[in-house]
């Protein structure tokens, strides 16, 4: 059952997707990590992998940027391939001064500037989509395990990349972790439909201290992350 941005057949996709914003971050996870890695999805070179991590079936598939991109993808898999499970692998910018550069973070809930909530949940007030407990709980564990301080607070979600207001700095100050342009969409879709979401980032800049990596860096060798993901994917 093919979509006009999904090629792949119904039954292709595992019912945990890892989801990266970048397609080239996608096809890495599934060259390093999968056994069997097959390409189920390339229409707009969006990158769609189902495999086996540790012999338990597992999909990736990129997100692009933004909200409105997140919200084609993810409701498609939500909705018409089966999937229970969406875990977010991406970049964020730090806007907590006492976040480093490749630390690895996961969002509890997520603040945003986005008039995607107003539209698509037109309640009297103001829907706070927060991460499935069930699924950061696990990370929770597994990054422990790994000895790995993953820091738990709400992410900022944001329409704008570049943002002439700065107003990604007054959030930080209200106690935000990080920016970036996702997490909030991914919840809320996730309350819509009955399934469960996380969103695990590695902090590849940080706006206050003004530290940063190189992008081809951030694509490739973000791998705690990554491994903190699949290891919570295969025991849901």
């Amino acid at each position: 059952m093919a979509t006009l941005v999904n090629s792949a057949n119904k039954g292709d996709f595992a019912k945990t997707v890892l989801m990266p914003g970048d397609p080239l971050r996608s096809k890495f996870v599934a060259e390093t990590f999968f056994e069997g890695a097959r390409l189920v999805n390339n229409v707009r070179n969006i990158q769609g992998y189902t495999g086996a991590y540790k012999g338990i079936p597992v999909s990736v598939m990129a997100s692009g940027m933004g909200i409105p991109s997140i919200c084609i993808y993810a409701y498609e898999l939500f909705t018409m391939y089966d999937v229970d499970h969406i875990i977010r692998i991406g970049t964020a910018g730090g806007i907590s001064p006492s976040l480093k550069i490749r630390s690895v973070v996961a969002a509890i809930g997520a603040s945003t500037n986005s008039s995607f909530m107003d539209v698509q949940f037109p309640v009297r007030g103001h829907f706070a989509p927060t991460a499935s407990y069930r699924l950061l709980e696990k990370a929770v564990g597994v990054a422990r395990g790994m000895g790995v301080e993953m820091t738990v607070g709400d992410f900022y979600s944001t329409d704008l990349f570049y943002d002439a207001s700065r107003a990604a700095a007054e959030w930080g100050k209200l106690g935000c972790l990080v920016v970036e342009m996702e997490t909030a969409a991914l919840y809320a879709l996730a309350h819509q439909t009955g399934k469960e979401a996380l969103s695990i980032c590695t902090v590849s800049d940080n706006i206050v201290t003004g530290e940063s990596v190189a992008p081809e860096e951030s694509e490739r060798t973000f791998t705690q992350m990554m491994e903190i993901a699949l290891d919570t994917a295969i025991q849901l």
